[in-house]
């Protein structure tokens, strides 16, 4: 645990925004039982204090909840901001716009952080300039701690943790299959996505960084075949369902090889793992998989990568940065990811299969991204995790201590053995 004698344990950076009045909202909800010492941080005063005047909702004594102003792009405001706190919690994207001082700003003053980013070319960045110097700091950056990427990297640590203590040894191969869930994508996420696309279209090194399925490794090294995301709808027999691309896979896949690469990759150095979407069975499951792969998937992904149909998306189809559903429209929503995995005991040379599901009631994109967000700046303040600094992820960084905190949020994190 970092900077004990900071003023604040944590800070929600961006607390006017839409995720980010969520995770204000979810940490006023359950402050009688972390007790955390917490305030808002934006650059509007006045923003913020309409956030705070809604908390007074949930208890009147958020009225005197701390505000702090600074500006994203201005250094020495962050550097003003930082060292107050333990942990920054932030919810400002695009990230790659507007991120790159503040995870400096975190790193020189040896602060904690946690963010919701899904742009693989912001962090490779964020890596190389400064995964060194936060090891120095004991800066723990942690990105991708949101829906993206949480039931992937950690459902795939609880798969092979599991594996460890029941079997000994290590799973050579995970899949995870995503679905069914209900919810759309944040304007956040979206904007995150255009950003990325728009950054691959000028410059090549992104292009190339965000095709890598090793991309995020600290050390790219060269490509598998195996290792390549998957694309094409099947019929996967080991779930029944049909399958498409999963449009976070190019993410979450990244995200769980640089987990094993950064703990010294105890699941093999071979270790193979993939997601797809699953959309159930029989023909209406066929015709489900076919709709979103060519028409939602594929028209997104070509249109993105020309700038007037790019620009199209951001003013008229995708939701903005600080827009969102309804509460009742987040309450209703939700995610399942299955995961099977295989490899060999140790105890008794035999091939052993698992299975493991990661599942949350509501929106995935909002309601469920803000307790993931929360718990993951929670963790980082309060537990005793091994990890002493760097350019992290989430099971790399807080490991199954975040596992346990989401299952007592509410979150399922199941696993078992298969029956030979």
């Amino acid at each position: 645990m970092s900077k004990p004698t900071a003023e604040f344990d944590i800070v929600v950076w961006g607390a006017t925004g839409f995720t980010g009045r969520l995770v204000a909202e979810y940490l006023a909800k359950t402050q009688d039982t972390h007790r955390a010492r917490w305030a808002l941080a934006g650059r509007d005063l006045g923003k913020l204090e309409k956030v705070r005047q809604g908390l007074t909702a949930i208890a009147p004594a958020f009225a005197e909840l701390p505000l702090l102003v600074a500006d994203a792009r201005d250094a020495a405001s962050l550097d003003a901001l930082v060292p107050r706190t333990r942990v920054v919690c932030t919810t400002v994207g695009p990230y790659a716009r507007y991120g790159s001082e503040l995870v400096a700003a975190c790193v020189r003053a040896g602060v904690s952080y946690c963010d919701l980013t899904g742009e693989v070319q912001w962090m490779r960045r964020m890596i190389d300039a400064h995964h060194a110097e936060a090891q120095k700091t004991g800066a723990r950056i942690v990105h991708t701690c949101g829906f993206d990427s949480i039931p992937s990297d950690l459902g795939v640590l609880m798969m092979q943790d599991h594996m460890r203590e029941a079997h000994g040894g290590h799973l050579d191969a995970v899949r995870l299959y995503m679905g069914p869930m209900r919810g759309g994508a944040s304007g956040g996420t979206a904007a995150s996505m255009l950003q990325a696309m728009e950054d691959a279209s000028t410059d090549r090194q992104v292009r190339k960084t965000m095709a890598h399925p090793h991309g995020l490794d600290p050390v790219p090294g060269p490509w598998r075949p195996e290792s390549r995301d998957a694309f094409g709808i099947h019929f996967s027999q080991e779930v029944g369902q049909w399958t498409g691309p999963f449009f976070m896979a190019s993410v979450n896949t990244r995200v769980v090889r640089r987990s094993n690469a950064l703990l010294g990759h105890p699941w093999g150095e071979g270790f193979r793992y993939a997601e797809v979407a699953s959309y159930g069975a029989g023909p209406k499951g066929l015709l489900t998989a076919t709709g979103v792969t060519v028409g939602i998937l594929g028209g997104f992904v070509a249109a993105a990568q020309v700038k007037p149909l790019r620009n199209l998306l951001e003013k008229k189809v995708l939701p903005a940065p600080g827009e969102g559903p309804s509460a009742e429209a987040r309450e209703k929503g939700f995610f399942v990811a299955r995961l099977m995995g295989e490899g060999t005991s140790a105890k008794t040379g035999k091939q052993v299969r698992v299975k493991g599901k990661v599942a949350a009631q509501g929106d995935p994109g909002y309601a469920a991204t803000a307790r993931m967000l929360s718990e993951s700046a929670l963790s980082l303040a309060f537990d005793d995790v091994p990890a002493k600094g760097g350019v992290l992820t989430p099971a790399s960084c807080m490991g199954m201590k975040l596992v346990e905190r989401l299952r007592r949020a509410g979150m399922t994190f199941d696993v078992e053995t298969l029956p030979t």
